[in-house]
């Protein structure tokens, strides 16, 4: 017959250790060591644009400082909602993150989305702002803003403005512009900024509201005609061209924005880092210029005052879709 030794209660110390272990959450996997393999950056907008341009000067610096590739990913479509969507839905472990701009802000206010734009999200940091201008095709007769506004109204319905996409941030800037100067305009939607202006070069579209960056070269061809610059103050590449506030449309301004988030329930260990990195990037002044040369000027914002100013931007653009009458129907 076999004898069992004898059951012996542990102490309780080490007992109640035992049971706090089971009870509590295991440790995120990896947070410690993040990152142990390449990050892909969501873009949601095709190549080429602004926010793919800021996209691509953050992901080699943002690699260089973490140790690990940073792979830019292009999914545009929807005015930016399939790759936000794409990104909302990603495993929460700091491998997937995305470069949003205004249209992070206009979406939600058009229409019914299967993310929520602050609650859906590991916010990061914001990242930069920048100006675009108003444009129109060397062939339209009107040298100035005001020359085109009269145009229209002789031609109420008839002048097409092109757009990068419904609820693009051309597309609201383009709005907000025909309420404030009682217009009537067709808004013609592309399927990117770069298709818009092919037809802008060409004439059938009629105005247009692109960055500054991607304006110059053809400013300086003599194909486009600059009208207005969107903010409040002149842009030092395009020195001559009045805004749009001091053109006689008092108090216009639509500055483009970018922002780095991720999906919700990131670590925040990982979040933070992520923000003290982008924070590092931001203070470089080879960064600083580059982005000044085309157009944009750092603003970086933490993760509690980049939500607040999403809610505030969400806000200002929900007066203008109310104001422009825009309805999921009439901005297909």
């Amino acid at each position: 017959m076999i004898k069992r030794p004898p059951q012996t209660a542990l102490p309780l110390g080490i007992l109640s250790v035992a049971i706090l272990s089971l009870a509590s959450p295991a440790p995120v996997v990896g947070a410690e060591n993040y990152p142990v393999r390449p990050i892909r950056l969501i873009v949601p907008f095709a190549p080429g644009g602004g926010t793919d341009m800021v996209a691509r000067v953050i992901a080699p610096k943002l690699s260089e400082r973490l140790g690990t590739s940073v792979i830019v990913d292009n999914r545009g479509g929807a005015g930016a909602v399939i790759g936000t969507a794409l990104a909302a839905k990603a495993t929460p472990d700091g491998y997937t993150l995305l470069v949003c701009d205004t249209a992070h802000t206009i979406q939600p206010v058009l229409q019914k989305l299967e993310y929520d734009p602050i609650k859906s999200f590991s916010l990061i940091a914001s990242l930069v702002t920048g100006d675009s201008t108003l444009v129109s095709p060397s062939s339209v007769p009107a040298r100035t803003l005001q020359e085109f506004i009269a145009l229209a109204k002789q031609k109420p319905g008839q002048l097409v403005a092109g757009t990068a996409g419904p609820g693009s941030s051309g597309h609201m800037a383009l709005e907000l512009f025909r309420v404030m100067a009682g217009i009537d305009l067709i808004m013609a939607h592309y399927k990117g900024a770069g298709a818009a202006t092919i037809d802008l070069l060409g004439g059938t579209v009629h105005i247009s509201n692109i960055t500054i960056q991607a304006a110059v070269p053809h400013l300086k061809s003599g194909r486009i005609r600059a009208l207005g610059v969107s903010g409040l103050q002149r842009s030092a590449l395009l020195p001559d061209v009045p805004t749009v506030s001091e053109s006689g449309l008092t108090g216009y301004q639509s500055k483009g924005w970018r922002g780095l988030m991720g999906p919700a329930g990131m670590p925040p260990a990982i979040t933070a880092r992520l923000t003290r990195e982008v924070k590092a990037i931001l203070t470089s002044d080879a960064v600083k210029t580059h982005f000044l040369n085309n157009a944009m000027e750092i603003d970086y914002r933490d993760p509690q005052e980049f939500a607040a100013f999403i809610a505030s931007e969400m806000k200002r653009w929900s007066g203008v879709v109310r104001k422009a009458n825009i309805s999921p129907d009439t901005q297909k």
